[in-house]
């Protein structure tokens, strides 16, 4: 870990990364492509530090209220974060000048700010995002192993629920040959049913590999799944997206039970929703990314 000083902090579209790399460890993450051009190891987390000076500038300036959306590209709740508290004083200046959040996670530490989540909703509107992909408690240890599993993620959830607080589950990525079964993704949906989740988020069911994820990606096949590494190449060879074989069987039973209990599944609908700030207290919606 070491510390940088960032010259910005939101991009265009309001978004913004208080880490850069992880240390959760998931085999199969974009992150670590070389396109992002990062100039340290992947696990050598670069900590913004003045981030939440540059956050309170650039709410400061801002003529009208709007969503900001954190971790996209790295979790705002790595190990770092429990000693650093970085992100803690980013909510607290987002709740302080009134805007709205939209958060993505893997971390039941997102749990630590519940107080401001809840702060945050009240006035406007707080969006917890929780990437689920393995029903399987052991292989997802195997997956996803520097981080809490499928199972706790989705406690979180339901406490979420409780609190009133909007929540959309990223099922992605489902890796070909590995956990793309219909027993895994009736168990995802069971979870997101039971907590009540606003929408599931997918792109096709698959996979991304890109140079730089590709190649780390290989080696835990290598590890985890001999002989698995040769499946991929024979059936992909180096395409960019590896979709399922069973895609279209596993869409349309994900796609019955989220119209059946009325979750939003449709990925530009989802994006709109976190995109549209509201103002609880004055009963306005506005559209500002």
């Amino acid at each position: 870990m070491h510390t940088i000083q960032a010259k910005s902090i939101l991009s265009p579209k309001n978004g913004m990364n208080l880490y850069r790399g992880c240390t959760h460890g998931c085999i199969y993450c974009d992150a670590r492509s070389t396109c992002y051009q990062m100039e340290h190891a992947f696990e050598d987390i670069a900590v913004k530090e003045n981030a939440p000076e540059l956050l309170e500038v650039a709410l400061r300036r801002k003529r009208n209220k709007c969503m900001i959306g954190t971790g996209a590209m790295s979790d705002p709740y790595l190990h770092a974060e429990k000693k650093l508290q970085l992100t803690r004083r980013c909510l607290e200046l987002i709740d302080e000048y009134g805007f709205g959040l939209a958060i993505q996670t893997k971390s039941d530490l997102i749990l630590r700010d519940l107080d401001l989540l809840k702060r945050i909703n009240q006035k406007t509107k707080c969006v917890v995002q929780m990437t689920l992909t393995t029903y399987d408690e052991n292989l997802c240890k195997i997956l996803e192993p520097n981080v809490c599993t499928t199972k706790r993620r989705t406690e979180v959830l339901n406490i979420l629920r409780d609190e009133g607080i909007p929540t959309i589950c990223w099922m992605t990525p489902i890796l070909p040959f590995i956990n793309d079964t219909e027993e895994n993704i009736c168990g995802i949906l069971k979870y997101c049913i039971e907590a009540k989740v606003y929408g599931i988020m997918q792109f096709g069911i698959g996979v991304t590999l890109r140079d730089g994820d590709r190649q780390y990606f290989y080696r835990k096949l290598d590890q985890y799944f001999p002989r698995m590494k040769e499946r991929y190449i024979h059936t992909y060879g180096n395409a960019y997206e590896l979709p399922v074989p069973k895609q279209a069987q596993l869409l349309q039973i994900l796609r019955e039970e989220c119209r059946k209990h009325h979750i939003i599944y449709d990925a530009d609908t989802l994006f709109q929703y976190m995109a549209e700030f509201e103002n609880k207290q004055a009963g306005e919606q506005l559209t500002l990314f």
